[in-house]
């Protein structure tokens, strides 16, 4: 089982890379599509569908630069953490260190 920060870490390269292919095709829609249809189109990145006047779909996408930022976030919070442990294991030593 994943835990919080891995399933976090997995959604926002969803956002940051995931295709929106889906959602502009329901965008581009001349009918409403069926609820399988629906139940079946990837639309993880899709913020919020409204239709507008005159007939028309409006789709809104969360923010990729975000969640690029947010995972380069991520990595550099990892990496002075592997940093700092193996600065402690190097201190604590076994005797063995010059």
């Amino acid at each position: 089982m994943k835990d919080k920060t891995e399933r976090a870490i997995e959604g926002l390269e969803q956002l940051a890379f995931g295709k929106v292919n889906d959602a502009v095709r329901l965008a581009f829609c001349e009918e409403v599509p069926s609820v399988q249809t629906l139940a079946r189109m990837d639309l993880f990145n899709v913020s919020s569908i409204k239709r507008v006047k005159g007939g028309g779909v409006e789709v809104q996408f969360f923010d990729r630069q975000k969640a690029l930022e947010r995972l380069y976030e991520y990595a550099r919070e990892g990496a002075s953490g592997r940093t700092a442990e193996s600065l402690l294991e190097a201190l604590a030593g076994d005797g063995d260190a010059v």
